[in-house]
Formats: structure tokens, sequence, C-alpha cells
């Protein structure tokens, strides 16, 4: 891949992202852990998904597992072998699951997750030669923005949940 061809990759990476980032701030507007993804394949976003399990009371609704299941829904099939999915933030053990079992071909993500990723952090299933599938994984694109959005939206729900729960306060418990 020459230069210009990685940069014109580059930039088409932060569109996708930018628009995983619009799904993360439907999220965060539902009081959802703000996270986004899309499904892009043959340079069209055939599905979106953003965090719903709290409004839904599903622990399985992860902005991946939405965006996977609505694009194996679209496409009429449960492979999705060309597809790449855009998440703003590193899949979990369940997500990396159903990228694997989907057959997605590449995941791009914005910014790692030390305490559940599973493309990199704690785990590395997208390489993990023992499973029948192996993913492509791009790190870190527009991760500044993807971060700053997490960290808002808990430090702004600390900081609530300081106001109104006095034992929070006089205590120094944290969220």
């Amino acid at each position: 891949m020459s230069c210009a061809e990685l940069f014109m990759h580059t930039e088409q990476d932060r569109a996708w992202m930018h628009a995983a980032l619009a799904e993360a701030a439907l999220a965060e507007a539902a009081d959802e852990v703000p996270i986004g993804a899309v499904v892009v394949l043959e340079g069209q976003i055939i599905s979106r998904g953003h965090n719903t399990p709290i409004s839904t009371s599903d622990p399985t609704a992860h902005a991946e597992i939405q965006a996977v299941r609505n694009a194996a829904q679209q496409m009429k099939n449960y492979r999705l072998v060309d597809a790449t999915l855009y998440s703003t933030v590193e899949p979990c053990l369940m997500c990396m699951g159903a990228l694997v079992s989907a057959r997605i071909k590449r995941l791009v993500f914005g910014c790692f997750d030390p305490k559940a990723g599973a493309a990199g952090s704690l785990y590395n299933i997208a390489l993990d030669t023992r499973l029948n599938h192996r993913l492509d994984v791009t790190s870190g694109v527009c991760e500044e923005e993807c971060r700053t959005l997490l960290q808002r939206f808990f430090r702004e729900k600390r900081q609530r949940a300081t106001r109104t729960d006095p034992a929070l306060r006089l205590s120094g418990n944290r969220l």
C-alpha cells in the first residue's frame, strides 16, 4: 500500500468512525454508556448500533452486537464476510465472539478498554489461532474523541451521583 493509499484509507476510517461517534451520542442522550458502532460493506454503512442494555434490560445490547444483528438481518445472511465494523471502543469478549461468528473481515476501533477489551487489552481474540476466523484490527482511529466522550460521560455521572447522594459526598466513595 502506497503512502497516498494509506492516507486515504485513514481518512475513510475517520469518516466511518465519526458515524460511530454519532451513534455513541445517541446512547449518551439516553443515559447509556456512549458507545457506537457501524458496519460498512462495499463503501456503504449497512447498519448502525449504540448501547442500549439499560433501556432494554438486555445485557447483550452492546453497540457492536446491535450493529452486527442489524447488518445480518439487512443482508439476510448471518455471515458478514467482507464487512468492517467500526466501534468507538475496543469490543468486549462477547462482542468479539459475535464478530468472529459473523466472519467480520476487519475491526476498527477508537480507544482501548483496559478493563474489558478483547482486541488487544485483556485478550486478543482477533488473532487467536485456536479460532476458525481471524480479523484484521486497526486501533486508535479518532482515539482522543472516543476516549473524551467516555470520560466526560462517567465524570458527569459521578458528579450527578455525588450531588444527589450525600452519603457518597461525605464518605468519598466513588462510582
